[in-house]
C-alpha cells in the first residue's frame, strides 16, 4: 500500500513538472507570435511536437498544437494554424485515446476557424471524421458530424450542413436549418421538397427516429406550411403516410402509397431511387438486379447509403450527397 501511494505521488509530481514545463514553453512561443516572429514560432512548435511524440507524450503534444493553432488563428496566420491543426489530428491518430466530447469539440472549433475555401479545411475534416469513426466505418462520429453541421449552418453553407446533419442524430437541428435554407434560398413551391429529401435520405440511412423528428419539426416551424396533417401539399401527405407505413411494416400499404403518389414523386427523379432502398430496408422488397441510375446519380446514392467502397481520404466527406439547387 505504501509503495503504491509513493508511486502515485511520484507520478503526480512528474505530471505537475510536465505541465509546468509545457506552460513555460507556451509562454515563450506566445511571446514570439505576439512579436510577429510567425515563421520562427511555427518551426519551434513543429520541433516540439515531434520531440514530444518521440517521447510518447501524446497529450502534451496535442494540447500544445491546439493552443498554438488557436494563437495563430487569432493573429490571422491561417497556413500556420492549419498546419498545427493537422498535427493535433496526427497526435490523436498515433495515441491510444478514445473519442470524447471534449476532443470532438476542439476539432470542430479548429474547423470553424479555418478559411472555408482552403484545401486544408477539406483535408482536415476528412481526416478528423476518419479518426472519430474509431475504425467502425468511414462515416465518422455522429457528434462530430453534428458540430460540423452547426458550424457550416452559421456560415450559410446549407448544402454541406445538410450532409453532416444526415450523419448526425440531430433531426431537430437539421429541420431548423432546412427551414432557414428553404426560406432564404428556395422557391415557395419547393417548401415540401426540402424536407421530403431529408426524410427519404434519413430513412435510407436506417435512421427512422431522425426522419420522423425532422419531418415533424420542419412542418411545424416552416412559415409557409399550414398546420397538418393533412397538409395542402400532396408530397407532405405522402411523407406523413410513409413514416406511418414504416412503423407498420406492411408491404401492401407501402406499394399502394407509392403508386397513388406517383405524380408528386415524379417531381424529383431521385425519390423513386430512395424508395426502392427504403422498400428493401423496411418492407422486405428484394433489391433490383440493376439500378436504373448510373454515373453521377448512382455514385451519389451509393455514397449516401454508405455502400460504396472506401474512397480516398481527400474525397471522403467534402461534398453533399445530392444538390437541391
Amino acid at each position: 500500500m505504501a509503495a503504491a501511494a509513493m508511486a502515485e505521488q511520484e507520478s503526480a509530481r512528474n505530471g505537475a513538472r510536465n505541465r509546468g514545463g509545457v506552460q513555460r514553453v507556451e509562454g515563450k512561443l506566445r511571446a514570439s507570435v505576439e512579436k510577429g516572429d510567425y515563421y520562427e514560432a511555427h518551426q519551434m512548435y513543429r520541433t516540439l511536437f515531434f520531440r514530444y511524440m518521440s517521447q510518447s507524450k501524446h497529450m502534451e503534444a496535442r494540447e500544445l498544437m491546439c493552443s498554438g493553432a488557436l494563437l495563430f488563428f487569432s493573429h490571422g496566420q491561417q497556413n500556420s494554424a492549419a498546419d498545427l491543426s493537422m498535427l493535433v489530428l496526427e497526435s490523436l491518430e498515433k495515441a491510444d485515446v478514445g473519442v470524447a466530447d471534449e476532443l470532438l469539440e476542439n476539432l470542430a472549433k479548429l474547423f470553424g476557424l479555418m478559411d472555408p475555401n482552403s484545401p486544408e479545411r477539406v483535408a482536415f475534416v476528412s481526416r478528423a471524421l476518419k479518426w472519430s469513426s474509431g475504425g467502425s466505418g468511414k462515416l465518422g462520429h455522429p457528434r462530430l458530424h453534428q458540430l460540423l453541421a452547426l458550424t457550416l449552418w452559421k456560415e450559410q453553407n446549407y448544402c454541406e450542413s445538410r450532409y453532416h446533419f444526415l450523419h448526425s442524430a440531430d433531426g431537430e437541428g437539421c429541420a431548423n436549418m432546412l427551414v432557414e435554407y428553404s426560406t432564404a434560398r428556395g422557391f415557395r413551391s419547393e417548401v415540401d421538397m426540402f424536407v421530403a429529401q431529408a426524410v427519404l435520405q434519413f430513412l435510407c440511412l436506417k435512421n427512422k427516429s431522425s426522419a420522423s423528428v425532422v419531418f415533424t419539426t420542419y412542418t411545424q416551424k416552416h412559415p409557409s406550411i399550414e398546420n397538418g396533417p393533412p397538409f395542402v401539399q400532396p408530397l407532405l401527405n405522402f411523407i406523413w403516410f410513409l413514416l406511418l407505413a414504416v412503423d407498420g411494416g406492411k408491404l401492401t400499404v407501402f406499394t399502394v402509397l407509392c403508386e397513388q403518389y406517383q405524380p408528386s414523386l415524379r417531381r424529383d427523379p431521385m425519390y423513386n431511387e430512395y424508395l426502392d432502398r427504403i422498400g428493401q430496408l423496411f418492407f422486405g422488397v428484394p433489391p433490383k438486379q440493376t439500378s436504373s441510375y448510373g454515373g453521377l446519380l448512382g455514385n451519389l446514392l451509393s455514397s449516401l447509403m454508405g455502400s460504396s467502397e472506401q474512397e480516398g481520404e481527400d474525397s471522403q466527406d467534402d461534398s453533399s450527397p445530392i444538390e437541391l439547387d
